[in-house]
């Protein structure tokens, strides 16, 4: 039975969170050992975390009580707080909403946090530590991450998104160099920009703005990944400098991006010689 803390466990002193970060259309992922608490913030992501063998902690809103849990499904622009600083290692799935798997979680959560137990767990975290620490394959993590999605979304949201929004997004993903206008994408989708305002919100729960700044933010992590410093990739990521980038984070993911070290088996791997990779 799940029991709920008024604060955090005391635990030794936390390690410097290193991991690796992995995209897909539609979601992405930070997987990683250390770490600790994650100040309270929302974001237009669905989030899943989970850690193993145990030890997380989850806090739903800015003063609710920490849940000791296996992992927890938390709905769009929910605010919340993390600590994973007792895991020995954890992940963290952000699901776009209008995507299938999105909108099949949304309708699980009933916009509400909800806690998982290590039964919900057992059929995918054995198989996504595996793919991330011995096969240390990006492919392999990603598919292993798309059968916890599936396996925790179950069956597909019987309401699809607006063909419209779908076609935006397709549009800003293809073209992840630039900052287009509101109205340089409501030319490419045939809708004027008022409308595309008015929809892109009514579907998403966010401004297109907000929304192009979230695909900013994950492009960050891309190029960290592969080697970049944290000035070179906000700046090759559309920011004006680092501290923006830092402010952008704190408030999207209540942690500067310097708290997480892209230093996991996975970047590792990518940034070896050619000739050393098998």
């Amino acid at each position: 039975m799940i029991r709920a803390h008024s604060a955090p466990i005391a635990t030794m002193p936390r390690a410097q969170y290193t991991g690796d970060f992995v995209a897909w259309t539609g979601g992405a992922m930070f997987i990683g050992s250390g770490g600790g608490t994650v100040q309270p913030h929302a974001h237009y992501a669905i989030q899943i975390v989970v850690g193993a063998p145990g030890g997380l902690l989850v806090q739903d809103g800015r003063r609710g009580a920490w849940t000791p849990c296996a992992g927890a499904i938390i709905p769009s622009r929910t605010v919340h707080s993390i600590d994973v600083g007792a895991c020995a290692w954890s992940a963290v799935v952000f699901v776009e909403p209008e995507t299938t798997a999105g909108k099949a979680l949304a309708v699980r959560t009933e916009r509400r946090v909800r806690f998982l137990e290590p039964q919900d767990l057992s059929a995918t975290m054995g198989a996504l530590e595996q793919a991330w620490r011995d096969a240390r394959s990006v492919a392999a993590v990603r598919d292993a991450a798309h059968h916890l999605l599936s396996s925790l979304s179950g069956t597909s949201a019987s309401a699809p998104s607006d063909a419209r929004v779908l076609k935006v997004i397709e549009y800003l993903r293809d073209r992840p160099d630039e900052a287009p206008s509101l109205e340089d994408v409501a030319r490419a989708v045939h809708l004027s920009p008022s409308r595309l305002r008015h929809l892109f919100v009514e579907e998403t729960g966010m401004p297109l703005r907000t929304y192009q700044l979230w695909r900013r933010v994950l492009r960050v992590w891309e190029f960290l990944m592969q080697g970049e410093t944290l000035a070179g990739a906000a700046h090759a990521a559309g920011f004006s400098d680092s501290a923006h980038l830092s402010r952008t984070c704190r408030t999207m993911f209540g942690l500067a991006p310097s708290a997480m070290q892209m230093s996991g088996p996975l970047s590792e791997r990518l940034r070896r010689p050619p000739h050393y990779l098998g």
